[in-house]
Order: C-alpha cells, then sequence, then structure tokens
C-alpha cells in the first residue's frame, strides 16, 4: 500500500500512524491525529465509523453512578466539557433528572456532597476559562426538589420550549407516582450524546483530510513488530477480499470490546472485562411536554436495577433498566484469562453482535423495559416498541467492573491500546496518544498555548445543518428512528 506523507510543521516527516476500530475511540484519535497532519489509516471492519454501544449520555459528573469514586466523577465532568468544545453539535441540550424510590436502600442526602463538589468545580473550570461554559450557568448545575416543588409544578402547564430547571421539571412532576420516592429528587445539568451525530462528525470532518485515509470493510488479521526499526506492519483483508499489507510508525489498538484479539496478536497480554448490553427504542405517543432525561436509581442486576428514560424528538423514548431482563444478561459479563487477553461472550451474543437479534425477544426485552420504566411514571405503560435495539458489549479495563472513567494504556514497542468506557473520555485518550508521539520524538513539540478549539479547526468548520443530515442518514441505514439523530436544544 502507498501511504502518502504529510510534512505539516507538527509532524516530522514519514511519521505514521495505524489505528486499529474505527469506534469513538479510534475515530476521535484519529480525528485529533489527523488535525496535526499526521499521516493516518484507520482499519473499520464494519460499513462506517462509530458503530458500537448506546452512546445516550454525556456523563458530565457521572451522576448515575452511586458506586463509583468522586474522582472518576471529577475525571467524566472534565472530560464532558471538553468533548463539548470540540463536538459542539453532539449533544441533546437537557437536564437529568435522578430520583431514589422509597424502597431503594440509598438516600438522595447521600448525594449531596458530591454534586456539591461538582458544582464547585465546575466553577472552577469556568472561572478558568469562559468557553468552559457548555453545562449551562454554574450555579444551575444542580437543583432540589420538595415534594411540595413537585405539587407546585404539577399545577402548571408544560411549556412548549422549557428553559428553567422548573420548566423542564414540570413533565416529570405531572407523571411521577410521587408517593414512590424519598425526597429531595434532584435535577442535574447531565446533557445527552448522539451517537449518530458524532459519527457524523468524524465521518464528515476525516474525509475532508487527505492524511487520513479511512479503510472501511477493512478486517486486521494480523499485525507484526518490527522492534529494529520500531516499526508494525498490518496485514488486512481489505473491501474487495485482497490481502493488503502496510507499515506505520505507531500502532494504536481502539477495537473495544474487541480489544484483546489485538493484544493476542500483537503477544501483549492484558487484563481487561467485557460486557453485553442493551438499550430499547420505544415510541410513547401519549406523551405531553418537552422532558428532562429521568434517572430511577436502584440496585445493579435485582429487578428494582436502575431505571433509565432517555428522551428524543417525536416521542422517541430510549430506556435502560439494569436488571437481567432488560439492559443486562445472564452471564454477559466476562473476564480475560491467563492464555487470551480477549474475554470471550458465549455464541448467543456473538449472534446479536452480529446482528441477528431474535424477533420474539426484541420485543419480550422492549415490554419488559417500558413496564420497568411504569412502575414509577404510570402512562408511559402506553408506549409502544419503537425500532429494534442499541446494543453492543462494552470494555472495562482491568478487573473493577464499576469502572467508568478511563482512557488509554501503552505497552511494547510503539503500541497503545484505548480503554475508554465512556464516550466522553475518547478526547483524554487521544490527548495521551499526542504526549506519548511526542515523548516517542515522532511528533515535534506543539504549542502548549493552543486551545481546545485551535487543535480542531476542521472539525470546527461544520455547519449544524450538514451534521444532522448525515447523522440521520446514518441512523436510517442503520435501521433506527431519524428521530435518534435529531437534536434536542
Amino acid at each position: 500500500m502507498n501511504i502518502s506523507r504529510n510534512n505539516s510543521p507538527a509532524c516530522i516527516p514519514h511519521a505514521t500512524v495505524g489505528i486499529i476500530g474505527g469506534g469513538v475511540a479510534g475515530a476521535t484519535i484519529a480525528l485529533r491525529l489527523a488535525e496535526l497532519g499526521i499521516s493516518i489509516n484507520l482499519f473499520e471492519e464494519g460499513k462506517s465509523l462509530v458503530n458500537g454501544p448506546p452512546i445516550c449520555h454525556l456523563h458530565a459528573g457521572g451522576n448515575l453512578y452511586r458506586e463509583i469514586s468522586e474522582q472518576q466523577c471529577l475525571d467524566l465532568l472534565k472530560q464532558s466539557i471538553d468533548t463539548l468544545r470540540v463536538f459542539k453539535h453532539t449533544a441533546n441540550i437537557r437536564p437529568t433528572v435522578i430520583a431514589v424510590p422509597v424502597d431503594d436502600k440509598g438516600f438522595p442526602c447521600e448525594l449531596l456532597p458530591r454534586l456539591t463538589v461538582l458544582k464547585e468545580a465546575y466553577q472552577s473550570l469556568v472561572a478558568l476559562d469562559e468557553k468552559n461554559k457548555v453545562l449551562g450557568e454554574p450555579s444551575d448545575y444542580f437543583t432540589l426538589y420538595s415534594r411540595q416543588d413537585l405539587e407546585r409544578l404539577r399545577q402548571l402547564e408544560n411549556p412548549s420550549h422549557p428553559i428553567t430547571p422548573d420548566e423542564w421539571m414540570i413533565p416529570v412532576a405531572k407523571s411521577l407516582q410521587l408517593d414512590q420516592f424519598k425526597y429531595p429528587i434532584v435535577m442535574v445539568q447531565e446533557y445527552g450524546l448522539s451517537v449518530f451525530r458524532i459519527a457524523a462528525t468524524t465521518a464528515l470532518a476525516l474525509a475532508k483530510m487527505d492524511n487520513c485515509h479511512i479503510l472501511t470493510s477493512s478486517k486486521v488479521t494480523n499485525v507484526q513488530s518490527d522492534s529494529t526499526l520500531k516499526q508494525w506492519q498490518i496485514t488486512y483483508q481489505a473491501s474487495d477480499n485482497t490481502e493488503q499489507q502496510c507499515t506505520v510508525d505507531y500502532l494504536i489498538n481502539a477495537c473495544g470490546y474487541r480489544s484483546g484479539s489485538i493484544d493476542d496478536l500483537a503477544h501483549i497480554p492484558r487484563e481487561r472485562m467485557v460486557e453485553f448490553k442493551a438499550a430499547y427504542v420505544t415510541h410513547w405517543a401519549q406523551c405531553e411536554g418537552e422532558w428532562p432525561e429521568l434517572i430511577i436509581h436502584g440496585e445493579r442486576g435485582t429487578p428494582k436495577g436502575m431505571a433509565q428514560l432517555t428522551p428524543y424528538p417525536n416521542g422517541y423514548f430510549q430506556l435502560h433498566g439494569m436488571t437481567q431482563d432488560i439492559t443486562l444478561f445472564k452471564d454477559g459479563l466476562v473476564s480475560s484469562s491467563k492464555t487470551t487477553a480477549q474475554p470471550v461472550l458465549n455464541a448467543s451474543f456473538q449472534e446479536k453482535l452480529n446482528r441477528q437479534w431474535p424477533h420474539t425477544e426484541v420485543v419480550e426485552r422492549t415490554e419488559k423495559a417500558i413496564k420497568h420504566v411504569a412502575q414509577y411514571v404510570h402512562s408511559f405503560k402506553d408506549a409502544e416498541v419503537g425500532g429494534k435495539p442499541l446494543f453492543g458489549a462494552q470494555q472495562i479495563p482491568g478487573a473493577d467492573p464499576t469502572l467508568r472513567a478511563a482512557d488509554i494504556s501503552f505497552s511494547g514497542n510503539n503500541y497503545a491500546r484505548s480503554e475508554i468506557v465512556k464516550a466522553s473520555s475518547a478526547l483524554s485518550a487521544a490527548d495521551a496518544i499526542v504526549s506519548e508521539l511526542i515523548d516517542k520524538q515522532l511528533i515535534s513539540q506543539l504549542n502548549t498555548e493552543n486551545t481546545r478549539e485551535q487543535s480542531f479547526p476542521i472539525t470546527l468548520q461544520l455547519s449544524k445543518h450538514d451534521i444532522v443530515s448525515y447523522a440521520e442518514k446514518i441512523a436510517e441505514e442503520r435501521g433506527f428512528p431519524a428521530s435518534l439523530a435529531q437534536p434536542i436544544g
């Protein structure tokens, strides 16, 4: 394969990078490096970029998860702010409501110390750089609602275009079974994140850069290190079914849940876990008002596991239920072994990952998800199956299944692996790669005064109209309603 070279001032001539995997991590890393003028070869086995687990939430503070550490929450907050500064047309601008049921062992007051820390951290980040104010006013980062507050709000009319926290809370106050919850109920400025608009942004931006070679429908079959030249030879089956090879100076494993297979080819062991998850697309024709996201806490893996109701335009909602009958699956969490870095999911999950879901199971699990939410939002019982599930296998580096904030690890000779768990960590992984390339003297020292925006001039030239239009096309090509690609706010 003849690889073009780029002689940008940021680049030492002839330095090339190979990225295996075009999911949210691989595509974001490719975008970051290509914007620097580095010659990139991006390999993706599928037909398009960013087609993986069901991304729907920005995680600007990690408030969905009671069990993760405060430091992970702070990391997710910073990473989410960076994400919105670069992928500025990918957010659904609506808050998230977090409620604790009366039969849950937790208490809302336990959430408050961490929320206060996050609010102060957001205030500090905005004071440091006004461009960090992408989550609304720091003073509004979270708002508390008593039972009396909700009783008052449920008497009001649903606004057509909610702006204030109270306006966003009105449809929730009208619909929740208020006697089923402990108080206060929390509203926090955690926005939605569109997987389809991320896919559109990365694809459109990378297509504008001649130094990035996007090789879709291309399966990497072998990688071999030349320790003398400090290079990697990549063998792959091209889209025309011919075997091709190319050589790069640096190799990045961004294969997501299949990262272990590349580690095995590279003879670099790694401990990791993989978890299969699914979210379900529903349509609620009777929905009134424009909704925030609703998170109802519960003990993971039990029949009372967390319920997550994620809104999209035109009455579509994406549902998670952290039970083994809905989002989680029996035997869906597996670990690597001493003989392979790749955790092995059983055959039924492999069939699902190959897009072969039994229709009866789609209907059964979606209806269980609807019933799970309807415990608390009674009128949601009238929702219907709105499409096929969003699903995928999520990698978790190491042996801690509660880990949510992770980005990159380095091993061997000019080899890195992206290990993001949440999409908002992808830019952090890309930054770590840039630092590593500078340390290896594969690229020159960068101007440390450059802002996020100055590092992505081509990406940020994309218009919202073009991104949304292409995202709608991607959604429809993948068999999902176009509404899932359309923005809120």
